[in-house]
């Protein structure tokens, strides 16, 4: 294992732990999205291009952005 991958599974571990122990919602979405994206980054290290455009598009890409839609729909979301 290189290097790199291992500084990136380093990097995407610290992110998963963090979303984990934050307390502000939209701070634990943004750490599980750099999760999927350090995922697509690993998969085309891995020399698999469409599982990596496809985790970076729907995993990265899509499900952080409804995970924050959601939030910003609830009470939670809003700013006092």
């Amino acid at each position: 294992m290189s290097l790199i991958s291992s500084f990136l599974i380093l990097i995407m571990l610290a992110a998963a732990v963090a979303a984990l122990v934050f307390d502000d919602l939209l701070s634990s979405i943004i750490a599980a999205g750099l999760v999927s994206l350090i995922a697509a980054v690993l998969f085309y290290f891995l020399k698999a291009p469409d599982v990596a455009m496809t985790e970076a598009a729907i995993g990265a890409g899509l499900t952080t952005a409804i995970f924050v839609l959601a939030l910003f729909k609830t009470e939670r979301g809003k700013s006092e």
